[in-house]
């Protein structure tokens, strides 16, 4: 059974300092599930000194004990993949065969790639008469959100082990079993105590006392932009590291003579993915302004196709939103495109037909966006898909840019080297051209207000490290 009303601190399952606790939601029934204790500043405070403590000893390990220690980590969380999933399509909803696939497959894949990593980074690095060391950042205070639990987790938890840091993870507090269940296989594969800590709690109360905590050298933080900018407030004062993954709104451009059909399914299909909860869904697809029918009709299809239910039934595409407050947003976006004058192509307000519970969405299309409407500035967080008319290809460069957020990019051409010429003008972390997928050895991040920093592979590893210079090392 996991420990849901315990937190683990230097090793060990304790007691909250102060008894306090929130019901967990299944996003499909409506029905609370279970009950998981929520955390304070004293419990942050105790989970901190442990870190500080271990700190001392874990950051003077060497590559061989921690390749040893990752290489336990990843034989462990093999054995609990099954597990995981049922856990994120429980919490949060996914459908039970993407969740064990790709939402626990996430986790396994970032843990992988950081091992490799690690056995081949280069700490050390000489530079005329210095030598450029590379030293873990010290305690680590992270902060993942629901949307792909386990993928931000690891994504954080992996490279800040290989650097040799100690961290306090706060997940979130709709999906708390997987992140639970991550500190039991650290625990069963041998992490020291104090080294990983977990503390589970609200954003107000836990995060913030994380974000200025004196003690925290550097926060990692994954979810909104609103809370990521309190965070960097937050932790300003102490002067300490922000490394930021926030919200994106990302454009999908569709280039004259790419293979519609094929860009089009893909599109909708990737957007719809998830229930349209990732922060890098390619929610803008720009398109020919005299392609807008055909597109329209294609993308009409591929909603129609898709199918919302029981994330447990056979046969469902996507699961439910993961609560009641993303719904009510959602449902609000959808009412003010149709106001805005947008074209309903498929989807719409209200639950999908023949469901009567549930935080569901229909998976929604509005075509004839123009790029001044709320649907076509505002991150929805939900499987709802906007269509804008370009008139060429400098104005779906335009009107890809013309937003806040710069986190990824998606486009197709009639060949590669169109899509090359065309991604290169696109201001966003990551581009994806022609359908390929990201690359977990590659970095991941953002432009703009879609945060700073990156994750993934040996870009990871270097967010939690420091840069020291000893001049005189390589002196003759």
């Amino acid at each position: 059974m996991v420990n849901r009303m315990q937190f683990y601190i230097d090793g060990a399952w304790v007691d909250p300092a102060v008894k306090k606790s929130t019901a967990v939601i299944n996003p499909a029934t409506e029905e609370a599930m279970y009950e998981v204790a929520l955390g304070s500043k004293a419990d942050v405070d105790k989970a901190v000194a442990a870190a500080k403590r271990a700190f001392a000893t874990f950051s003077q390990t060497s590559r061989e004990e921690r390749v040893a220690l990752l290489s336990k980590v990843i034989e462990v969380y093999k054995g609990r993949l099954k597990e995981i999933g049922a856990a994120v399509s429980d919490e949060m909803g996914a459908p039970l065969p993407m969740a064990e696939k790709l939402q626990a497959g996430a986790g396994l894949g970032h843990l992988m790639t950081t091992l490799d990593v690690l056995k081949n980074y280069h700490f050390e690095e000489p530079v005329g008469t210095a030598m450029v060391l590379r030293e873990p950042i010290g305690v680590v205070g992270m902060i993942t959100p629901w949307n792909w639990p386990l993928n931000q987790i690891a994504c954080k938890v992996a490279p800040a082990l290989a650097a040799g840091c100690t961290m306090i993870l706060k997940p979130s507090e709709f999906t708390p079993t997987s992140a639970l269940i991550f500190a039991e296989i650290l625990h069963e594969a041998g992490v020291p105590k104090g080294v990983f800590n977990l503390v589970n709690g609200l954003g107000p109360e836990v995060g913030a006392a994380m974000s200025e905590h004196p003690d925290i050298d550097m926060i990692s933080f994954t979810g909104s932009t609103r809370a990521g900018i309190d965070v960097a407030k937050r932790a300003a004062p102490t002067v300490k590291r922000v490394s930021q993954e926030l919200g994106g709104k990302s454009p999908n451009v569709i280039l004259e003579g790419a293979d519609l059909t094929k860009a089009v399914t893909g599109g909708v299909m990737h957007m719809f993915n998830n229930s349209g909860q990732s922060c890098n869904a390619p929610s803008r697809m720009i398109v020919p302004l005299s392609k807008m029918k055909e597109v329209a009709a294609i993308a009409k299809a591929v909603a129609d196709k898709t199918k919302a239910g029981d994330p447990r039934g056979e046969g469902t595409t996507i699961g439910p939103v993961v609560n009641r407050g993303q719904w009510d947003k959602i449902q609000g976006l959808i009412k003010k495109g149709i106001d805005e004058g947008a074209t309903l192509v498929a989807g719409g307000p209200g639950l999908p037909e023949g469901v009567n519970k549930g935080f569901y969405v229909r998976p929604t299309i509005f075509a004839d966006v123009t790029p001044d409407m709320t649907i076509a500035r505002e991150e929805i967080f939900g499987p709802v898909l906007t269509i804008i008319g370009a008139k060429d290809e400098a104005d779906a460069v335009k009107i890809a840019n013309d937003t806040p957020y710069g986190l990824a990019g998606y486009v197709t051409g009639p060949t590669v080297e169109d899509a090359k010429r065309v991604g290169r003008q696109i201001r966003a972390g990551n581009v994806n051209l022609q359908g390929v997928p990201n690359d977990r050895t590659a970095p991941f991040g953002g432009y703009k207000q879609s945060g700073n920093g990156r994750e993934w592979g040996k870009f990871g590893l270097e967010d939690f490290l420091e840069v020291k210079a000893v001049a005189g090392f390589n002196a003759a």
